[in-house]
């Protein structure tokens, strides 16, 4: 690797950081903290972060052709404008949102918004994954999951990956190339041993490679197109939450964090907690296409 250490590259100790979203166009990376809860814009350059407050919880989120966003809230899919507004709900596809919300999320190879939700108890397989079409409409891809997260692609277009958390496991899915149809049920891509971190968000590099950031494990693993871990990068907090690609040539590994609910002895020990960190590294990632919807 460039260089092997993830260092803060935004100070901000947010509650529960989560999915960053490089913007090529724009060289800025967009990012939520779920718990503020805000939508936020994060500009390397000048290290101004710019923030939205929403008026509630926002799990994930991707940017639209037409301008604005497509985002998981807690009580649905939303339509935003470029003020982070919310302007139509598409789809409220969560029954008791008082337990449960949409998390993680991102927009595929064909333009449209996959996103999963996440069942806070978290005492039975009760979330989903959800996809939303150019057309808007919204289709239940997958459920027999506690918490979803680490929705990511590969880059020749085969594989969709999603992740339990709690479970401790990293599944893929089967695609069409071409329709970007399920063509297939879901196999276990990686299974993590219990006790030493949890898959959360994650990226594909372009060689198809996962990254996946490791809740409550303090780190960063990279696994190979066939499962297996071949690297694995220090966060200098307990529970990073996601990574994703950014930079010019899309060599700059960005990972947020969280502190929310974390105890005082672990914020203790890692002061950082909550803080955007940054890494160089060799292999660069894949643009984040946008929503046609």
């Amino acid at each position: 690797m460039a260089d092997a250490s993830l260092r803060t590259a935004l100070p901000v100790q947010a509650a529960l950081g989560e999915c960053p979203l490089w913007a090529e166009d724009e060289q800025a990376l967009y990012w939520v903290d779920i718990e503020a809860p805000s939508l936020n814009r994060f500009n390397p350059l000048t290290s101004e972060n710019r923030r939205w407050t929403l008026p509630e919880n926002i799990g994930c989120v991707g940017r639209r052709e037409g301008g604005g966003f497509i985002a998981g809230l807690r009580s649905g899919l939303w339509l935003l404008n470029e003020q982070a507004e919310l302007i139509y709900c598409l789809a409220r596809p969560v029954a008791d949102t008082t337990i449960s919300r949409f998390n993680d999320g991102r927009v595929d190879p064909w333009g449209r918004f996959w996103a999963g939700t996440i069942h806070e108890p978290r005492d039975t397989p009760a979330a989903s994954l959800f996809r939303v079409g150019a057309d808007l409409s919204c289709q239940r891809l997958a459920g027999d999951i506690k918490v979803s997260n680490g929705v990511a692609f590969s880059p020749d277009r085969r594989w969709a990956y999603h992740s339990d958390t709690p479970n401790h496991v990293i599944y893929r899915y089967p695609l069409d190339p071409e329709s970007g149809e399920l063509i297939g049920p879901r196999e276990i891509f990686h299974q993590f041993p219990f006790g030493n971190g949890r898959p959360d968000g994650a990226a594909v590099d372009v060689e198809g490679y996962y990254w996946t950031a490791l809740y409550e494990g303090g780190r960063i693993a990279r696994l190979s197109p066939t499962g297996e871990i071949v690297a694995e990068y220090a966060v200098p907090a307990r529970c990073p939450t996601m990574c994703a690609f950014g930079g010019p040539d899309l060599k700059t590994l960005y990972v947020t964090s969280a502190r929310h609910g974390r105890p005082a002895d672990e914020l203790e020990a890692y002061p950082e907690s909550g803080n955007l960190f940054a890494m160089r590294v060799d292999v660069a990632g894949q643009i984040e296409p946008m929503f046609r919807g």
